[in-house]
């Protein structure tokens, strides 16, 4: 990288002279540019400090103590721009959806006295500190973009880094708002953030805006693993992920069905090496699952990933803080089941979510061979909750109530799941 920069400073003091003398207006606009860009190649030399599992760790631990004024800087970067962008299914929208799910996660977040936690947006605006930062800085944040691409290409050239490939393909931001993402890491930087999380649901060509797509499931995208913040973001990642995946199917788009993802170009995770903070973009599903489309489930549905990932975070951390006290896993449960539901009621209900949640805890849902792609919890009962209760019963002795949840074996699910197993 110096040899780069030697280059570009041999070529300033050759060509300023000349082109002071011919063009002098133009010259003094030229050496502001030179200077900008000049100062921020300077900078990405210098500033690549990315987070380490040991720096992080190390926080929270000093959080614990007393008086102690040092917390894990949690930034949650909501996917897409106040009002703008994002997938669209009937009405609902991916924005609005990110929006809601990242002030859950706040919340969650913010109960804990180990961390400071930032949000990026609202649905309508932007965080007060980064509508300033976008104003104040915009001609700074395109320098540096460019100074960290133009490093990135030095080194690809010279053999140091490799040439990454990326593996799944995504929409390309237009140039305000790739700039905008950028500013985010930016900032990020400047103010020592240790974790990102940035928060999107998916979707994919070939159905149209009011017809389900093929593809359901979450995935978890980290930094390619050359990035100097790869590794911390995996171990993250990695915690969060075993939370998800208990009750949620893992993506079964091509490229996705790892669960987590290496991806060199997502701007949001520090594409050219920009971020030093743990940054992942997690996609929390597509938009189009039932549970996200049925507005008597969707906040629910929405809540509870932003609890799961908070757990995640605690996994991270200190996995003993949550073995005991948030043994489920999940908001669904404990859960009281007061009516009689057959196979034949149809509509979705918090009940029958409630009772899918339950059988992913008892080993009984997904059936069979069945994976939670093929069997998604949707609220509503068909095929796979019928046989799944059918299992259910036979496993606690009920003859009885085929296909109902009678007195029985509602009994059986309250005692198990219900308020009064926590009592």
């Amino acid at each position: 990288m110096r040899h780069y920069l030697g280059i570009f400073l041999a070529v300033t003091l050759l060509v300023i002279p000349w082109f002071s003398f011919t063009y002098p207006q133009e010259m003094s606009v030229a050496i502001s540019a030179i200077s900008s860009f000049g100062e921020q190649l300077a900078a990405v030399i210098t500033s690549h400090n990315p987070k380490t599992v040991a720096d992080i760790q190390s926080r929270y631990s000093e959080a614990s103590k007393k008086d102690s004024d040092k917390k894990v800087r949690i930034m949650i970067v909501p996917g897409h721009e106040p009002n703008y962008g994002g997938a669209e299914f009937g009405l609902i929208k991916e924005r609005e959806l990110n929006v809601e799910l990242g002030q859950y996660l706040e919340q969650f977040l913010a109960s804990n006295s180990h961390y400071e936690v930032y949000i990026s947006r609202s649905k309508d605006a932007w965080s007060a500190n980064l509508a300033a930062y976008f104003k104040n800085n915009w001609t700074d944040i395109i320098a540096w973009v460019k100074a960290n691409r133009a490093e990135m290409s030095h080194l690809i050239t010279v053999g140091t880094v490799k040439k990454p490939v990326a593996t799944v393909i995504h929409n390309k931001a237009p140039t305000d708002v790739a700039h905008r993402l950028f500013g985010i890491t930016k900032w990020a930087n400047e103010n020592d953030i240790d974790i990102m999380i940035h928060i999107h649901f998916n979707d994919h060509s070939g159905h149209s805006k009011n017809t389900p797509g093929d593809h359901s499931g979450f995935a978890i995208y980290i930094p390619e693993k050359q990035y100097g913040n790869s590794t911390t973001t995996l171990a993250v990642a990695n915690t969060i992920f075993k939370r998800l995946e208990k009750y949620n199917p893992v993506s079964d788009l091509p490229g996705e069905s790892t669960g987590i993802v290496e991806e060199p170009d997502l701007i949001a995770i520090g594409a050219a090496n920009t971020s030093n903070a743990a940054s992942m973009l997690i996609e929390y599903g597509y938009i189009y699952e039932a549970q996200l489309v049925n507005p008597a489930l969707r906040s629910s549905a929405l809540k509870d990933l932003a609890f799961q990932t908070y757990l995640g975070l605690q996994d991270f951390f200190d996995v003993n803080s949550v073995a005991g006290t948030f043994s489920y896993g999940t908001l669904l449960i404990p859960h009281q089941w007061n009516n009689i539901v057959t196979k034949n009621d149809g509509a979705s209900s918090p009940d029958i979510y409630a009772l899918q949640t339950a059988l992913v805890m008892d080993g009984t849902y997904p059936p069979g061979d069945k994976s939670l792609n093929d069997c998604p919890r949707s609220g509503a009962i068909g095929p796979c909750t019928v046989s799944a209760l059918a299992a259910f019963q036979k496993r606690y002795g009920i003859t009885d109530e085929k296909g109902i949840i009678g007195s029985k074996t509602r009994s059986v699910l309250n005692g198990k799941f219900g308020l009064d197993a926590i009592i």
